[in-house]
């Protein structure tokens, strides 16, 4: 069968059988998108970048969801699969040699990760697992979108839904249909939009063209796209860096009795937020889908993008999108 349109390689931190990720590969596949899945078996939620070292990890296939969820693997093709590892795991092993294994010939244009239920706003990009096997698709060199619903209950998802549908469109438009940087053949590319750090000054080639850079910058796995969605979206868009947040009183202290052990929970905090130009909290607040184009690589790292290249990335059209990504 030849495909008209290149594959998407899914995973999740809520686990495969979460409603988010059904709610998501139901509509993509409707949406006639080819799937690959590897998710994780059970909730990794806020696991960040965490992996499994030197530990057998067991995948099974879900065929059984193949036919809970409706979907028609002769009309459009998807193969799902859990593993019993982390939303990282699952990344490492799909695209270090795992997926070639279990759907031979299949190749991934982008990786989209969630929908999370919960935001994945401000530092939550530290902790979350959504976000982690997001970058860790961009470490292996490949475009991945990560995409979040800003509420703890699901009701409403569907909006949070229909506009990671959204920005996947948008990216597969301006991407090639196979990942070209997979594996990242070439080592270190000679893009001429990483940073100069420690020394001072921005290549020229970038300044020429920022646009191109981004886009370059976005297909080889060195930028990735985060998407947070309230369920009150009002189906406009905003252009956004992380924002600021702060969790209060996220520490409960168990009741203890003599001789028992002391117990400790993290979780169900307040929230104080603090405006800034741009920020994605803000953009939520405002009823909008919030799409951030954040760098991969840690900061003084020789990927690391070059900072004001990543300003221009804040540049957006009449209608919120980031301009590189509808300009490419």
């Amino acid at each position: 069968m030849v495909q008209a349109r290149g594959w998407l390689l899914l995973t999740n931190d809520d686990g495969i059988e979460a409603i988010g990720f059904e709610l998501l590969v139901k509509a993509l596949h409707e949406a006639g998108y080819p799937l690959a899945v590897l998710a994780p078996s059970g909730n990794h939620s806020a696991t960040g970048m965490r992996i499994n070292l030197m530990k057998p990890m067991a995948f099974r296939a879900r065929d059984d969801l193949t036919e809970a969820w409706g979907l028609n693997p002769h009309e459009t093709p998807v193969h799902l699969f859990e593993l019993d590892g982390t939303p990282c795991d699952t990344m490492i092993v799909a695209l270090d040699g795992g997926l070639n294994h279990l759907v031979p010939g299949v190749h991934p244009q982008l990786v989209v990760s969630g929908v999370n239920l919960g935001p994945n706003l401000s530092q939550d990009a530290y902790h979350s697992g959504t976000m982690g096997a997001a970058r860790e698709a961009g470490l292996y060199g490949v475009p991945a979108i990560a995409a979040s619903f800003t509420s703890f209950d699901p009701e409403g998802m569907e909006r949070a839904v229909d506009a990671t549908l959204e920005a996947v469109a948008k990216a597969v438009t301006v991407l090639p249909l196979r990942a070209q940087n997979l594996g990242r053949p070439h080592g270190a590319l000679d893009t001429g939009y990483f940073t100069s750090w420690p020394k001072s000054g921005a290549d020229e080639r970038w300044v020429v063209d920022p646009e191109a850079a981004l886009l370059s910058a976005f297909a080889n796995g060195d930028v990735m796209l985060n998407v947070n969605a309230p369920g009150t979206w009002n189906g406009e868009w905003a252009t956004t860096r992380l924002g600021v947040r702060w969790y209060r009183n996220a520490v409960h202290f168990g009741d203890t009795t003599e001789g028992s052990t002391a117990t400790f929970t993290i979780g169900a905090a307040s929230v104080d937020h603090a405006a800034v130009p741009s920020g994605d909290c803000d953009a939520v607040e405002e009823g909008k889908a919030s799409l951030s184009c954040l760098a991969v690589w840690p900061q003084s790292h020789p990927f690391a993008l070059d900072e004001d290249l990543l300003a221009h990335g804040l540049e957006r059209t009449v209608d919120g999108w980031p301009r590189w990504l509808i300009n490419g």
